[in-house]
């Protein structure tokens, strides 16, 4: 008999569903009592210190590395071998590719995906995190291995783990999350020393997680910051959340948080993932049709949020998400055909 799993698969929206199982979130969530304790003292302390300093704390990039590796994209194995022709057409160089431990088994798809797009691309692979592999350390170790050594000489760059402040995703704590973590920065030091890890992978502005995992007593280090940093997806990147925080100041606090990290190897911050859902798209779109824009004002607001980015200075690249997604990218695949939208061409234009 098929075991019965809380954790469920929505391929519409390319994310997990929400937990139905209430009770089995509630009693996960107490067994992490003490640990958001520590995240509440922790930030309760650090978060006013961030923001009073976060002015203060300044960074200037080389235009040259800005204008060949600061737009990047998703590319997802499930959505086809035309993407790559769509990569080429656009001119991105920087792609993130999805390697979900869920799906060890068809590694050896993804290696060859991420061949496919040719030697002159940066990738950063995103390793996926499920509850099998967060509660089974040997199994974790195992696969991570079978990753490393599989990519080990096609890309130098690993985000471990995603949006470790969703339970749908597979971690209840930061505590998890950082055990997770130091499973794979253990290997890595071991055996592959050359390899950039990234973390915490914290999705939106929700900055309780990340003070929790960059100010802890973990044997742990980031090489480089990532965050899935969407910011108003009812609006444009210059609407605030808590009085003052569009995203400019957004990156601002973030950056502040990573100069004062002691557990920062680097001040380097990647976005990972950021968009806004698609109005009339439905089932596709991971939000409710309030939070949806139209493909004009999406477009506006891409061009908008890669130009405020850039222009802080402080994040490295900024990967769109994604590609191809009928209810957020930037192609719709519906009906077998490929569509391009505006913000397609958009992009493009900024590139070329």
């Amino acid at each position: 008999m098929e075991q019965k799993t809380p954790f469920i698969w929505d391929e519409y929206s390319d994310q997990p569903h929400v937990i139905r199982d209430k009770s089995y979130k509630k009693t996960m969530r107490k067994r992490y009592k003490n640990d958001f304790l520590k995240m509440l003292g922790t930030t309760l302390f650090m978060f006013p210190l961030s923001v009073s300093l976060m002015k203060i704390f300044t960074k200037k990039q080389s235009k040259d590395f800005l204008k060949e590796e600061f737009y990047g994209l998703g590319v997802n194995l499930d959505k086809g071998e035309f993407q790559q022709e769509l990569i080429e057409e656009l001119g991105v160089k920087s792609l993130i590719i999805r390697v979900p431990l869920s799906d060890i088994q068809n590694l050896d798809r993804y290696y060859e995906f991420v061949k496919s797009f040719g030697t002159d691309k940066k990738i950063l692979l995103n390793i996926m995190q499920d509850r099998i592999h967060i509660e089974d350390i040997d199994l974790l170790k195992l696969h991570i291995m079978e990753i490393f050594n599989t990519f080990k000489d096609i890309t130098q760059e690993y985000q471990i783990g995603t949006t470790i402040n969703r339970a749908k995703w597979g971690f209840f704590a930061v505590k998890e999350y950082l055990d997770f973590y130091k499973t794979v920065q253990d290997i890595r030091d071991e055996k592959y020393s050359t390899l950039k890890l990234l973390g915490p992978s914290v999705i939106d502005f929700e900055y309780h997680y990340t003070i929790r995992a960059l100010f802890n007593n973990f044997p742990i280090k980031f090489d480089k910051l990532s965050s899935l940093l969407y910011v108003d997806r009812r609006g444009a990147p210059t609407n605030t959340q808590m009085g003052i925080f569009d995203t400019k100041n957004k990156i601002d606090m973030l950056y502040s948080l990573v100069k004062l990290s002691p557990k920062m190897k680097s001040d380097d911050i990647y976005i990972t993932e950021v968009n806004w859902p698609l109005s009339g798209t439905a089932p596709y779109a991971p939000t409710s049709e309030l939070e949806c824009v139209s493909e004009d004002d999406y477009s506006r607001y891409m061009l908008e949020y890669f130009q405020i980015a850039k222009d802080s200075q402080k994040v490295q690249k900024v990967f769109w998400h994604q590609l191809i997604a009928p209810g957020y990218g930037l192609v719709d695949n519906r009906d077998g055909k490929i569509r391009k939208t505006k913000a397609f061409y958009e992009l493009q234009k900024l590139l070329k």
